[in-house]
């Protein structure tokens, strides 16, 4: 495994990205490609969580894909997060060649408030404040798909708006449509996959469905699973990412990593 920890600068602000790219070993085929997950932790936007870091990137690469973890700036302000994460889009996109990387499965894996930040790449990975940040060749900074884990995403009824406030501070008001993610689903938007749990009594369910809603009215693909049971900020629901109070274990949620698994070998 190749193990870096790299740098984006953006604005001024330092992200961290951790890399955990496969070896291909001669012995098996040197010549493979594989699709590679960018990781965004939850936190509210106030932090970024271990508990969906580096074990979901582990998870990943015993499935057979590269993974990557950003660490975007917290506490966060906008538009940085943003031009952080597509910037490690780029960064992945131009080191794909060396690491074996299929540019056309460069998928971005959120949850919660990283959730939000991975709905907001792809719906804004082409726009104009975007682009002209990061003066990039528009293909460069293109994401292939995005899975959403228990995402923020509507400034609406449904609202985490902790995230929103923290993220937007003093622009709360002038801007918090503009960062709904459900309304700003557009024909630049990846498909997606969506997990949540109908009890979770923090980001409310419903944002993945408003989410799924707007996309199919784009008719973008996506695969959406709601579990009946299971609280906020799950992860791998199992004991590897289980709360420090022994909660967060849901067998029956544990299996949403592989089928995310197979929606990405299906793209």
């Amino acid at each position: 495994m190749f193990y870096q920890q790299i740098p984006i600068r953006v604005q001024g602000q330092t992200a961290q990205l951790s890399t955990y790219i496969l070896y291909n070993s001669p012995d098996i085929d040197k010549s493979r490609v594989r699709p590679l997950i960018i990781i965004s932790p939850g936190g509210g936007y106030h932090f970024t969580s271990d508990r969906e870091a580096e074990p979901i990137a582990i998870r990943f690469n015993a499935m057979g894909f590269h993974a990557m973890v950003l660490r975007y700036t917290t506490p966060s302000r906008f538009p940085v997060p943003v031009l952080q994460l597509v910037s490690a889009i780029r960064y992945a996109r131009e080191h794909a060649d060396e690491w074996g990387v299929d540019t056309d499965k460069i998928i971005l894996c959120g949850f919660s408030a990283g959730g939000h930040l991975t709905a907001w790449a792809g719906n804004h990975w082409n726009h104009d404040y975007v682009r002209e940040v990061l003066r990039s060749d528009k293909e460069l900074l293109r994401p292939n798909g995005m899975i959403l884990s228990y995402p923020v995403i509507t400034s609406g009824i449904f609202a985490h708006e902790d995230s929103f406030r923290q993220l937007l501070q003093e622009q709360y008001e002038e801007k918090k449509e503009f960062m709904s993610m459900e309304k700003q689903v557009n024909r630049d938007t990846p498909p997606a996959f969506l997990w949540h749990t109908v009890k979770d009594d923090a980001v409310p369910a419903e944002n993945s469905m408003l989410m799924a809603s707007a996309l199919r009215k784009q008719n973008i693909s996506f695969e959406l699973h709601l579990y009946p049971n299971g609280c906020h900020g799950l992860a791998l629901a199992n004991e590897e990412t289980r709360f420090s109070d022994g909660g967060g274990i849901q067998e029956e949620c544990q299996n949403w990593i592989h089928l995310a698994g197979t929606w990405i070998n299906n793209l």
